[in-house]
This record gives structure tokens, sequence and C-alpha cells, in this order.
């Protein structure tokens, strides 16, 4: 069987190293410097955007070809069982 819910919580947060890595110290964190920007992280983002948005767009013109495709099959199809 296993313990209830509370228990567990309790031995989990019983652990000393585990309690301080879960709380933050204000003499610690940083807050973050807006005049000296991370131009690698910039890059990066704005880099992975245009991939992402590159890759968007062959995908749509593959799907309207695809579509345009499957269309005039359907219609030559259509158009043949309608002759007979």
């Amino acid at each position: 069987m296993a313990p209830p819910l509370g228990l567990a919580k309790r031995l989990f947060l019983a652990s000393g190293s585990l309690s301080h890595t879960l709380t933050r110290s204000a003499f610690i964190a940083r807050k973050p410097d807006y005049t000296k920007p991370n131009w690698k992280k910039i890059g990066l983002t704005y880099g992975t955007t245009a991939v992402l948005w590159v890759l968007l767009f062959k995908q749509h013109d593959k799907d309207v070809m695809e579509y345009e495709r499957r269309r005039e099959e359907r219609e030559k199809r259509d158009a043949c069982t309608g002759c007979s």
C-alpha cells in the first residue's frame, strides 16, 4: 500500500538539501539588466522564428499543391462516372 500523500510530502520536504533548492533567495537572484541586451539570445530567437516561418510557408505550399492535385483527380473521376 502506498503511503498517504501528506506523509509523502512531509518526507519529501524533510530533507534539508531539497528544501533549499525550492526556495529563492533575494541575495542570490539578480534582476535582469535591460541596459545590456543578450545579443546571442536575441539573434537565436529571431533566427529560429525566421526558420519556422520559412518552414511554415513551404509546408503551406506543399499542402496547397496536394489539395489541387486531389481536387483535379476527384473532378476527373466524377466527370468520367457522369458520362456513362
